[in-house]
């Protein structure tokens, strides 16, 4: 039997009434929608964690020589890279992929600010 716990909800009218009106569509029960919506939250936090502790892991400069080394077989039909990549300037440093990733990861672990009262 699956353990599961009662939690008293308070929702702004505005969001009760959005979250009413999307369950309904989705045809699912208020708390079916609520308690997905929570479990999407809490994977997308766990996802970028375990990237965030993957890339400091990571060593970038080890990543950069090999994605610079000459030779091998041609990329495969959809992996090409985009036109507009191959045509950037890049310096040395970081990829603009891993630049972009660290990017995004830092945007998923930053705090949320306090609230004023």
């Amino acid at each position: 039997m699956k353990e599961t716990q009662t939690y008293p909800l308070r929702l702004p009218r505005s969001l009760k009434e959005a979250v009413e009106r999307l369950s309904r569509e989705d045809r699912t029960s208020i708390n079916q929608f609520v308690a997905t919506a929570v479990a999407e939250k809490v994977s997308a936090l766990q996802t970028a964690k375990y990237f965030a502790d993957r890339q400091a892991l990571a060593d970038l400069k080890a990543f950069d020589k090999i994605m610079k080394r000459k030779g091998g077989k041609p990329p495969r039909k959809g992996d090409e890279m985009p036109v507009q990549h191959l045509s950037g300037d890049r310096k040395r440093g970081p990829s603009a992929a891993s630049r972009r990733i660290g990017a995004l990861i830092g945007k998923a672990h930053r705090k949320p600010r306090a609230k004023s009262q």
